[in-house]
């Protein structure tokens, strides 16, 4: 089933702090207490609210942090965005296949956007970075899954941090 068809896909190269969408995705880890890459630059861009709301989300449901493939959301504190939606990726494995933990983090990401009754999202290229993931690889299941996840959201773009990200999601798209 595909998505409905006022879906508007798009790229961006770009800073995924900037963007001015309902949800911007945060490829976090487990801790939830921010890190490198876009992780990092959302905590820090997005201020203390982030890291409460993540320790609150700690002390709670995710006391064992959270897994990886779901998605969890919180207020996006100075950020240009209402929400972020933290969603931790899969590291890479050439002796596993973990492509369907990446695909959950699209989707689950998606889930949580409609629950929040989104209509625009930011996606990073998840589990790109420290965590080692092919681009061509993550680009094709990302635009696959998002493509293909029924939602509510209208606007889904994809925000790639260097030249190497968006030529790969371009050759994807």
């Amino acid at each position: 089933m595909a998505n409905s068809p006022t879906v508007n896909i798009s790229l961006v190269q770009g800073d995924i702090t900037a963007q001015r969408v309902d949800a911007i995705v945060n490829a976090a880890n487990p801790t939830l207490r921010g890190g490198s890459g876009v992780d990092g630059a959302i905590h820090r861009c997005g201020g203390e609210a982030i890291l409460a709301a993540c320790r609150e989300l700690r002390a709670g449901r995710y006391v064992k942090g959270l897994p990886t493939g779901a998605a969890v959301a919180t207020t996006a504190g100075r950020l240009p965005a209402r929400w972020v939606i933290h969603t931790v990726g899969p590291i890479y494995s050439t002796g596993r296949d973990h492509s369907g933990l990446l695909a959950s983090c699209y989707r689950e990401s998606l889930r949580v956007a409609d629950e929040l009754g989104v209509r625009s999202v930011a996606f990073p290229a998840i589990s790109t970075g420290s965590f080692g993931w092919p681009l061509t690889s993550a680009a094709e299941i990302a635009l696959m899954t998002v493509r293909t996840t029924v939602t509510n959201v209208a606007d889904v773009r994809f925000v790639l941090f260097t030249p190497e990200a968006y030529a790969a999601f371009q050759r994807a798209y």
